[in-house]
């Protein structure tokens, strides 16, 4: 996403600051979704420096291997125990070794933005004071996809965006979104 972008940053600044957390939670859970490439982890970032923000990456829990059937983990390392606003505490997947690394642990109360394809799945979606879709099209999103971990990649892409389409197609996840924005602005 280009953050320069100030149409699309400032709706979504203002579709997280606006946002109040589910009844009975404390922590304000905010959703940034959209397919690999489109531009979630700029906009999360660039969000993080304007408000005080704790970013999970559901990067830390998929991988190749596993690039959508990890949320389990997510929903009961993270999101249930701040809803019982209690303290999370989650393993980070290290794409480099393909293992499992150190912890990471979230208080309760305050600001999480929980980044990455699928971060607003239908089983995430009780937890969530909302969502914000990251549109860009394919091609934008594959050219960045290979620019990031190289054209010896493509096919692990290809693989990538086949399962994000069938997933898509199961939960659109675009329609349930609180605010839609731009990646390519």
């Amino acid at each position: 996403m280009a953050v320069d972008s100030e149409d699309s940053f400032v709706r979504a600044l203002e579709c997280v600051c606006t946002a109040q957390p589910p009844d009975g939670m404390t922590t304000t859970i905010i959703a940034i979704d959209g397919f690999g490439g489109a531009g979630k982890s700029t906009l999360a970032a660039a969000i993080a420096e304007r408000v005080t923000a704790d970013i999970v990456h559901t990067d830390d829990f998929s991988s190749w291997d596993v690039p959508l059937d990890w949320w389990p983990r997510l929903r009961d390392q993270v999101l249930i125990p701040l809803s019982r606003n209690q303290g999370a505490r989650y393993q980070r997947y290290d794409w480099g070794t393909r293992a499992l690394a150190e912890w990471i642990e979230l208080a309760p109360g305050g600001l999480v933005l929980i980044e990455g394809v699928s971060s607003s799945r239908v089983a995430f979606r009780p937890f969530l004071s909302r969502s914000i879709w990251v549109d860009a099209p394919r091609e934008t999103r594959l050219s960045r996809g290979l620019e990031r971990d190289g054209v010896g990649a493509r096919e692990q892409w290809r693989r990538w965006m086949a399962d994000e389409d069938a997933w898509a197609s199961e939960e659109s996840p675009a329609d349930h979104a609180d605010c839609t924005v731009s990646g390519t602005e």
